[in-house]
């Protein structure tokens, strides 16, 4: 739906409850688009926990303190 900048102006609440209903509005000035008011995209699920479960493994190692060399190279040394 197009609808000119005037328009929007005076009946801003009727447009944003078209949109609220899922319309997208392009605003229009001097016959050129300059915008495009749409409804925001809400995800409607949280992603499932364990998603990528049995995908990886975390080594034993993991937290294990770094070795001196590799310590070093990160403090510049």
């Amino acid at each position: 739906m197009n609808v000119t900048v005037d328009d929007l102006q005076r009946e801003v609440l009727q447009y944003l409850r078209r949109v609220e209903a899922g319309e997208t509005i392009v605003i229009i000035r001097q016959d050129k688009a300059i915008a495009e008011l749409r409804p925001i995209a809400i995800p409607n699920q949280l992603r499932p926990f364990g998603l990528c479960a049995g995908e990886f493994t975390v080594p034993d190692d993991f937290d294990d303190p770094l070795p001196e060399d590799m310590l070093r190279a990160f403090e510049g040394k």
